[in-house]
């Protein structure tokens, strides 16, 4: 049995606890902070990760840096004993030495070379003189006479001696000279 006056007074209290709801008021604010120790965690862990690379990065510059230097050092010292053996054949390739080697070997210079002309096929004729040894050295070449320098004679007149000269003064020494002919003078 509901009651029409029951029904509107459900009605109506369930209306004013709606309104009661709805009604705005003025909350306190409430602030949510952060907590600071993650942040400053992060911050701490991402500025540690960077000096840390850094400093590997660094020492891995150097670590290149001395091997690089050791390369070079290494390559002069190739390049180098490269020169010197270089400069060792090209001796070994001079024209002198060659002819040496030969000569030491039992080699003979020919007296009479032949030829072959290949616009006629034709070879030279061999001379009738048996092979003898050719001189291998080179005549020495004569000095220019700008080059000799003129002789000049100095004549010197030898000093007269005395009773003073002969004995020593004092504080004087004598020295003594051996000449080219292992003849002592005194002076």
């Amino acid at each position: 049995m509901s009651t029409p006056q029951l029904s509107r007074v459900r009605v109506t209290r369930i209306a004013e606890e709606a309104v009661e709801r709805a009604r705005l008021r003025v909350v306190p604010r409430t602030r949510v902070r952060a907590p600071k120790v993650p942040f400053v965690m992060l911050v701490s862990a991402i500025l540690l990760a960077g000096v840390v690379g850094l400093l590997l990065f660094n020492t891995t510059m150097q670590q290149n840096s001395f091997a690089a230097a050791d390369l070079q050092t290494h390559a002069d010292e190739l390049r180098s004993e490269q020169q010197a053996l270089q400069a060792e054949i090209d001796g070994l390739n001079e024209p002198h030495h060659v002819a040496e080697e030969a000569t030491r070997l039992g080699m003979l210079m020919p007296v009479c070379p032949r030829f072959l002309y290949t616009a006629t096929n034709k070879v030279t004729q061999a001379c009738d003189e048996p092979a003898t040894k050719l001189p291998i050295d080179a005549p020495a070449q004569a000095r220019p006479e700008s080059l000799i320098p003129e002789r000049t004679v100095v004549k010197v007149k030898p000093k007269q001696t005395t009773k003073q000269a002969d004995t020593p003064k004092a504080g004087a020494t004598e020295t003594t000279r051996v000449g080219s002919h292992g003849v002592s003078s005194t002076n």
